[in-house]
């Protein structure tokens, strides 16, 4: 089968040689991550219900999530939510099937809670969050589309973006945020909130991350024990950085603080969303967690896109599963990057392009480069439904 897999040398200077680098990467906490978390989450759950009670997943597209914040006051060891978060469940949902009717808002709306209390535990779901949801019906006619052929056919003319490997500068950005969540703060510094944005910024060989953490208030005692928690946060991660880099690293936390006017970053529940930050989906990371404007992106918003036949979704994640399998695979590669290229109606499978452009170390055998590079992705083109399959079991990430 012609998959059109075009590969070619890219000249061009490495990220990691290039004088300048920035790099983005909003915490699981911040509104337009919450946004990206519920549209994928609602995805998920209806795919689940859609196999459960139809025997295969019908077509949705849950990506129009907005959150609207809240108004909260704020206090040390304490505090409360004056008015609540507003979130709003949007999209298109096929709620009859063969003259079966399915309950999509109320699986949409469940699955939405049980996501908003384990990711913001801090947030009490019935008191602090209003969740609307407004899904609209989906066409059964779509179906066809999903069943035609060994694939399914393409829903746009759409492409798919995706580099590797990650340059120090990204991975530091992206480990710190997974960093303070998963190991800082389930090992006593409690106050950390899940809205953390880190801005990784390389000039030359050192790195300044500037970090925006909530700190929830009720763990901390007064000003003297915020400034505490700000100086251990940032010396653990300048310690954790040296394992990931021999540059210089400066680490700045919650810079806007105000210390003489007493003026901190201080939350209730962890997140700005309590508080005059909304979140739509598509704002924030693209799908290898990261905002990368020293790289090629996709404008997509990934998350809640229906997961079998929408080509923008599918293709940025399997173009970031390629990139990474090659380089890890084939040696002598510095950077790579894809693009793939759908077309409306054609099997997802068969791209109008599948490119790869590659900066090769000095004296590599391009010509076997390409031919290994050809394999894989002609691989993983074949196998694309593995994508729907782990979409729907949430074992990759859009965001």
């Amino acid at each position: 089968m012609d998959r059109n897999i075009r590969v070619e040398r890219l000249i061009e200077t490495p990220i990691e040689q290039q004088e300048i680098e920035i790099v983005e990467r909003k915490g699981i906490g911040h509104p337009d991550s919450i946004a990206d978390g519920l549209a994928e989450t609602v995805s998920r759950a209806l795919c689940n219900l859609y196999n459960d009670t139809c025997g295969t997943i019908l077509h949705h597209n849950t990506d129009q999530v907005e959150i609207v914040a809240g108004r909260s006051a704020p206090a040390y060891k304490g505090g409360d939510l004056i008015s609540p978060i507003y979130v709003l469940l949007n999209g298109r949902a096929t709620n009859e099937f063969e003259g079966k009717v399915i309950a999509t808002d109320t699986t949409a709306i469940e699955a939405a809670r049980i996501f908003l209390k384990e990711t913001i535990p801090n947030i009490n779901p019935e008191k602090h969050i209003i969740v609307d949801c407004k899904l609209g019906a989906g066409s059964t006619d779509l179906q066809d589309v999903f069943k035609r052929g060994r694939a399914p056919l393409a829903n746009d003319t759409s492409f798919g973006v995706g580099f590797a490997p990650l340059s120090e500068t990204e991975n530091l950005t992206y480990t710190t945020e997974r960093f303070m969540l998963e190991t800082l703060k389930k090992r006593g510094l409690a106050a950390i909130g899940e809205d953390i944005k880190v801005m990784g910024f390389r000039e030359g060989n050192a790195i300044n991350l500037t970090i925006a953490c909530a700190i929830i208030g009720k763990y901390v005692d007064d000003l003297d024990s915020y400034l505490s928690i700000k100086e251990e946060i940032t010396e653990k991660i300048l310690d954790r950085s040296a394992k990931y880099t021999d540059r210089d690293v400066n680490v700045i936390v919650n810079a806007a603080d105000n210390i003489e006017k007493g003026s901190v970053y201080l939350t209730v529940t962890g997140t700005s969303a309590e508080m005059g930050d909304d979140g739509s989906v598509g704002r924030g990371n693209r799908c290898n967690g990261l905002i990368t404007p020293h790289r090629p992106m996709s404008m997509e918003a990934a998350s809640g896109k229906n997961p079998i036949n929408h080509s923008g979704k599918i293709y940025n994640l399997v173009s970031n599963k390629i990139a990474h399998e090659v380089t890890k695979k084939v040696p002598g590669i510095q950077d790579i990057y894809i693009r793939i290229l759908s077309c409306i109606g054609r099997p997802i499978d068969q791209p109008l392009v599948a490119s790869a452009q590659i900066i090769p170390e000095d004296g590599a055998d391009m010509t076997l480069i390409e031919r290994e590079a050809t394999v894989i992705m002609d691989e993983w083109l074949a196998d694309i439904t593995r994508i729907t399959e782990m979409l729907a079991e949430g074992t990759i990430k859009t965001f």
